[in-house]
């Protein structure tokens, strides 16, 4: 998609995006992150905004292409980016935020449990996940209620759910390790 059009969602100049991205770093309370890991970044518009909150942000995607972007716009900052299917490459390590923001519903009942299982054993106590969706209609195998619902039903681990935001086109959701 990266190939064609370099910001085929328009997240360069849609007021949408932005607004949701404007909520997305509201959610993180002026936190200021460790170790922080953004799955799927695509071409590092978000990226750009969350490395404020992070001292070392890792951003990953699995488009070759998105990824190229990506670098290109946050070149003056220090983001590592790393070429990664999720979650079955997922990275090593661990993180006290990690930040999914419209992926989870491109997984399957199986990548959404090994999603969960690894988001387990990768946040840190007081780790937050923050997960955005769009909740119009998609051919995505999951709708965003159900990816959201099945990864928290594949994590074990104590975690708490601090907020669900729901707004006109898309869901926020904040929890944190306990």
């Amino acid at each position: 998609m990266f190939v064609a059009n370099p910001d085929p969602w328009g997240f360069e100049t849609s007021a949408y995006e932005a607004a949701k991205y404007d909520a997305t770093i509201a959610a993180l309370g002026g936190r200021r992150y460790r170790s922080a890991l953004e799955i799927g970044c695509a071409n590092g518009v978000l990226t750009r905004r969350l490395n404020e909150h992070a001292v070392d942000l890792l951003a990953i995607d699995v488009s070759e292409t998105a990824l190229r972007l990506a670098v290109a716009r946050c070149a003056d900052l220090g983001v590592r980016f790393e070429q990664r299917a999720f979650p079955g490459a997922a990275p090593q390590g661990r993180f006290d935020l990690i930040v999914m923001s419209e992926v989870a519903y491109y997984l399957g009942d199986e990548d959404l449990a090994a999603a969960g299982r690894w988001i387990d054993r990768a946040l840190v106590p007081s780790g937050d996940l923050l997960l955005v969706h769009w909740t119009g209609e998609t051919d995505y195998p999951q709708t965003a209620d159900d990816a959201v619902a099945k990864l928290g039903a594949a994590m074990v681990a104590p975690i708490a759910r601090l907020r669900t935001d729901r707004h006109e086109n898309y869901r926020l959701d904040l929890w944190r390790r306990a």
